[in-house]
């Protein structure tokens, strides 16, 4: 714009000068060269306002030297003096497609973790970072992508395959976040969230899983076998156990004398029932009772 506006502002030196030749279309020249000059002065005026939008803080360089940060709004500076612009919103880096986090496990594992970090330029540390990286896109690429993937990287590192995509997820995503937020802090990051959206096995790890998965399922299965058999085999005993022990309380409760007596009573019931006449219980060789039946004729 500065350049522009000296550029017009000789026009308007040339046309005033040739118009000053030439009598007849003098005043031609002159409304040229006045027009000319007012184009001029109007782009110099503006080569030395910047406005700075909201959301957002400048950083001014003029001949190599850094100014301090410009806030939003208008502000009167150099023709010579350039600002770099900086969001302070929260602006995202996902990790994931083509950018996706590998990761190792403490045991080898290889994983692939899908990470998203929200972060902003902190505008007081925006001459800080403009020396580190020199604009938003470099700080991004040179600072908050390398840090954060090294950080990702350690901290799987000290977790188990199983931790990693299961169990200590939860546990996992908040140390990234501590770990990430700490390292950008004193850079003038501000790290506002950090989600660990999904944690995936490779296909050589997912094939050691799914293994390890039937492994531990015929393990189990083998187990529960087991256990049946042993339950199964305890019952047994117990009942054989006792069977043995009323027999041989049955055993030593019948003698002569109560065969004898239940002999008896067995006869007089059957003897009520039908037209039979038993002889009471013997005690002959055999020890068998004689029934007659009254109802045959000789």
């Amino acid at each position: 714009m500065f350049v522009l506006s000296v550029l017009l502002l000789i026009a308007a030196v040339v046309l005033f000068l040739v118009g000053r030749g030439k009598e007849r279309s003098a005043s031609g020249w002159k409304l040229g060269a006045a027009l000319s000059a007012v184009a001029g002065l109007l782009a110099g005026l503006f080569a030395c306002v910047h406005v700075v939008s909201a959301y957002e803080v400048g950083v001014p360089v003029a001949f190599g030297k850094v100014g301090s940060p410009l806030t939003s709004g208008v502000h009167f500076k150099s023709p010579f003096t350039d600002v770099t612009s900086f969001s302070t919103r929260p602006v995202d880096l996902n990790l994931n497609d083509d950018d996706v986090v590998e990761v190792r496990s403490s045991q080898g594992g290889v994983l692939y973790a899908d990470v998203t970090i929200k972060w902003a330029v902190v505008p007081a540390k925006a001459v800080g970072l403009y020396r580190l990286a020199g604009s938003e896109e470099a700080v991004e690429e040179r600072l908050v992508l390398p840090d954060s993937r090294e950080i990702i990287r350690n901290v799987f590192a000290k977790h188990t395959s199983e931790e990693g995509y299961a169990s200590a997820r939860e546990q996992i995503g908040s140390e990234i976040a501590d770990l990430v937020k700490e390292r950008l802090a004193p850079r003038g990051i501000d790290v506002t969230f950090v989600n660990l959206r999904n944690v995936r096995p490779s296909k050589k790890l997912q094939e050691q899983i799914d293994k390890k998965i039937q492994q531990e399922q015929a393990t189990e299965r083998a187990t529960e076998a087991s256990r049946t058999a042993t339950a199964e085999a305890e019952r047994k005993r117990i009942e054989a156990e006792g069977v043995a022990r009323a027999n041989k309380i049955i055993e030593r409760s019948l003698s002569d004398k109560v065969l004898y007596n239940q002999c008896l009573e067995a006869y007089k019931e059957a003897a009520k029932a039908h037209p039979v006449y038993a002889v009471p219980c013997g005690t002959d060789s055999n020890g068998t009772p004689v029934i007659v039946d009254g109802s045959k004729s000789g």
